[in-house]
């Protein structure tokens, strides 16, 4: 025996709306023809006989009219009696806050451009998504697992359930808008069919992939992602440097929180007509306040230079690799990026 299909606490409370629409007009239709009311009165009679309010009749009924008005209050009781039920359900179910979650979120996912689909909310992914809140970049999370769904509510992130190798899921994280995708889930063959979607979907998105295998490495670089990461294999080089070098780990360590100040690197491109372009590295530390110390830069078609000075000038198109706080980090991308000003000088809002 096939168990039966739940019901749908909306759509009932739907019908029982229907029905008292139904009833109304039957009411009125009945009224107007066995007692030659006029569509107001009827209507009226009808009403003040649905309600059970208890007002007196219009006019003197008729033999006819009376059942009808009986059979009336009888149907008037039995859509009542619907109504509070499916009301009821409908409220205790919880579905009216699911429908507003899901539109809620619906309409944040239409907002979201430049952001970064996580895929997986393992033991990887949960740290991305961390990561990404603290540097502020917006991003949603594609999970099947309804238990670590549960998770991502309780961290107050966006994020959708489902296969994230499925493309009318991606498409609603908005993947053909967003910036990069991380694959992270804990199958390595799950991973690459993510790439292989992702990749198909935008081919400009930069892809980085978990590995737990080696071997699995060029199977993710050839479906397409940009970067692959092996967890196992960062850990247990950490690990070395810890264990044969640990004036050196502390000493990173300590750099990179010196001061209670987080010191991060950050990779940034010169935009066309930025405030950058144009200036030495001297020229806009003293102009511009940029506070950051730029360990090295690559230009269009040439090798990265490792020994920039302050004589370097910044070019369009140049890639600038720099050491500093977020603040000071986040400072040099605005100032990197396309100034709006200078985008359109020929151009007139008038």
């Amino acid at each position: 025996m096939e168990p039966t299909k739940p019901r749908n606490p909306l759509a009932y409370l739907l019908k029982t709306a229907l029905a008292l629409v139904l009833l109304v007009c039957l009411g009125t239709a009945g009224y107007r023809i066995l007692e030659g009311f006029d569509l107001l009165d009827s209507l009226y009679m009808t009403v003040i006989t649905l309600t059970t309010v208890g007002f007196g009749e219009l006019h003197a009924l008729s033999p006819a009219g009376r059942i009808f008005t009986i059979l009336l209050i009888l149907g008037g009781g039995g859509v009542a009696a619907y109504t509070v039920t499916a009301s009821v359900e409908y409220l205790v179910s919880g579905q009216w806050r699911a429908q507003w979650d899901a539109r809620r979120r619906r309409k944040m996912l239409d907002t979201l451009n430049r952001h970064v689909i996580v895929c997986g909310f393992g033991r990887v992914g949960r740290f991305v998504a961390q990561d990404l809140k603290s540097e502020g970049v917006p991003f949603v999370v594609v999970e099947k697992e309804a238990e670590r769904m549960e998770q991502t509510r309780r961290f107050g992130y966006l994020a959708l359930q489902g296969n994230a190798a499925n493309e009318a899921l991606l498409e609603q994280a908005g993947i053909r808008r967003a910036r990069g995708l991380v694959a992270a889930v804990d199958s390595d063959a799950e991973n690459v069919y993510i790439t292989l979607t992702a990749r198909g979907l935008n081919p400009d998105l930069n892809i980085i992939a978990r590995a737990n295998f080696e071997e699995s490495e060029s199977k993710l670089l050839r479906a397409g992602a940009n970067r692959v990461l092996l967890p196992y294999s960062i850990s247990g080089r950490r690990m070395v440097t810890m264990l044969l070098h640990p004036e050196i780990a502390d000493f990173l360590e300590e750099v990179a929180h010196a001061g209670g100040m987080e010191l991060l690197l950050e990779q940034v491109k010169v935009g066309q007509a930025s405030k950058l372009a144009g200036l030495t590295l001297a020229e806009a530390k003293s102009r511009l306040q940029l506070n950051v110390s730029v360990l090295a830069y690559k230009n269009p078609g040439a090798a990265a230079n490792q020994r920039p000075g302050p004589e370097t000038r910044f070019l369009e198109g140049m890639q600038i690799f720099a050491f500093g706080t977020r603040d000071d980090l986040r400072l040099l991308s605005e100032l990197a990026s396309v100034s709006p000003e200078r985008r359109n000088p020929g151009s007139d809002d008038s």
